[in-house]
């Protein structure tokens, strides 16, 4: 009987195991994709993965699911993805809270930013600090001067505790005490445009319908100068809060171990999705923000400047949580 040698069956089987990842590569995506959300439905991010993952319909000729998994800031969508299969079917739209915060703020953190593969970032977004329309001051400035006077008089909503921590770092550069509310795993928008909470600081997509039809007004906004779609809109620096440049910002993640020929080509769908999207590129102008593609290895270092910025900032603020 001929038999092989066990070199010969070695390189046999060597041979079998790099080329199934390429020929799966090649297929992709032969199904549905995933992306889990780990934001409130009705909120900023879920509304820009939501119109993401239709541009990626488009591009990838396969169904996008957008998964709300919202919960302990953002760390049970994080958590979920990091735990799906490697294989290009689940995503996660990751965000400054969850990668570049949530590692530094929190004691215990169940999962690693080392769990997932970059494939590309979104785009990122200014923040702005917005109010109920009922609030007597106008800018920054003023409501600065109205909490130094009046300490804690603001009702601020925050995305929930331990959350993309804009206004903390604002509180904690212009020496005032602010009341945050959370609102973990549903939208303050509601709140806010009701009165129970009069201001938040967060990016503008979620609020600018709002904005646009007078129920609610911008105060601040994030920039070295003041953005061109909001020109009457001074910003932070203008109000003397100097050193803070909180911007938010989402992109795509897979779970760690997913192949590289799967990462580069979701990799190009996004950047067809995004830079090349003239009507999209325009909706994030719109609101104060700018759309963006990176290649994995951008992305990864774009993360870990960001990442060093919020961990200065975090310690500035003297928070830590369990």
């Amino acid at each position: 009987m001929f038999r092989l040698s066990r070199p010969v069956l070695v390189f046999g089987l060597a041979a079998f195991v790099a080329v199934v990842p390429h020929a799966r590569a090649q297929d992709y995506p032969s199904k549905p994709i995933r992306i889990i959300a780990p934001f409130p439905v009705g909120t900023g991010p879920d509304a820009n993965t939501r119109e993401i993952g239709a541009e990626l319909n488009k591009v990838l000729g396969q169904p996008i699911a957008v998964e709300n998994r919202p919960g302990a800031s953002g760390m049970i969508g994080m958590e979920a993805a990091a735990k799906a299969p490697a294989d290009g079917y689940t995503l996660v739209m990751g965000s400054a809270t969850s990668i570049s915060v949530v590692p530094h703020l929190y004691k215990k953190v169940p999962y690693k930013v080392s769990d997932f593969a970059p494939v590309s970032i979104v785009g990122q977004l200014n923040t702005a600090l917005t109010a109920n329309a009922g609030l007597k001051e106008n800018t920054a400035k003023e409501l600065i001067a109205r909490l130094k006077a009046q300490p804690g008089s603001v009702q601020a909503a925050t995305q929930g505790v331990g959350t993309f921590p804009a206004g903390q770092w604002f509180a904690a550069n212009a020496g005032v005490k602010i009341n945050f509310v959370p609102y973990n795993t549903t939208s303050p928008y509601i709140d806010l445009i009701a009165g129970q909470v009069n201001i938040i600081f967060d990016a503008l997509p979620a609020a600018i319908g709002n904005v646009k039809a007078g129920k609610l007004k911008i105060l601040a906004i994030t920039g070295s100068s003041r953005h061109p779609s909001f020109p009457d809109v001074p910003t932070f620096a203008e109000a003397g809060v100097s050193d803070y440049a909180p911007t938010a910002w989402i992109g795509v993640f897979a779970p760690a171990g997913t192949p590289k020929p799967i990462l580069d080509k979701l990799s190009a769908a996004m950047e067809k999705a995004t830079t090349q999207n003239p009507v999209l590129i325009e909706r994030w102008r719109s609101y104060g923000g700018e759309l963006k593609a990176m290649k994995p290895e951008q992305f990864a270092e774009f993360i870990r400047q960001d990442s060093e910025m919020w961990a200065k900032a975090i310690r500035s603020t003297g928070i830590q949580l369990d």
